[in-house]
């Protein structure tokens, strides 16, 4: 298995999860959060959705799917456009509203099609290229795109838990 054919495959295990969680929930429960301060199915989908949106538009050197394909409108949401929640607040999370659990799947659908071609194409000389030297050490390809799958795997599941604490979802 190469490297690109490893980065395909969690990202694809992404992708199962965030259906599972989200899938066949009407906007309501999807919006419904178990307490006060949690996130809901809602924002954890869109936020690590977001996250790899951007990163993987940063490292590709590519246009966001949010903005460039027009999820951004779809979506109508009241944040800034280069919004991806992260540092969100109680408020801001409660702001995250979608009309259905298509659309939000549908937004990573599109981000997870753009992902795995992006991976396809990389060799493993790519992935030492530096692709942000903000950190200290500079941060590669390799541990950007793994910060990616740890993140997004990490909301996923806290969907998937918040949707096992809906009654009746």
């Amino acid at each position: 298995m190469t490297s690109a054919q490893l980065l395909t495959d969690a990202f694809d295990r992404i992708q199962q999860v965030v259906h599972g969680a989200a899938g066949g929930l009407p906007a309501r429960r999807l919006a419904e959060q178990p307490a006060e301060r949690a996130n809901s199915i809602a924002w954890l989908v869109w936020h690590l959705t977001r996250i790899q949106d951007d990163h993987i538009a940063d490292a590709a050197g590519t246009a966001q799917v949010w903005t460039e394909d027009g999820w951004a409108d779809r979506f109508d949401l009241p944040l800034d456009p280069s919004d991806t929640g992260y540092g969100h607040n109680a408020a801001q999370v409660a702001a995250v509203q979608v009309e259905s659990a298509d659309l939000l799947t549908g937004y990573h659908d599109a981000v997870h099609d753009r992902t795995v071609r992006y991976v396809a194409s990389l060799t493993d000389d790519d992935l030492s290229r530096v692709v942000d030297r903000a950190w200290d050490p500079p941060v590669t390809l390799a541990v950007r795109l793994i910060s990616v799958v740890s993140d997004d795997l990490q909301h996923a599941g806290q969907a998937a838990y918040v949707r096992g604490l809906l009654k009746g979802a």
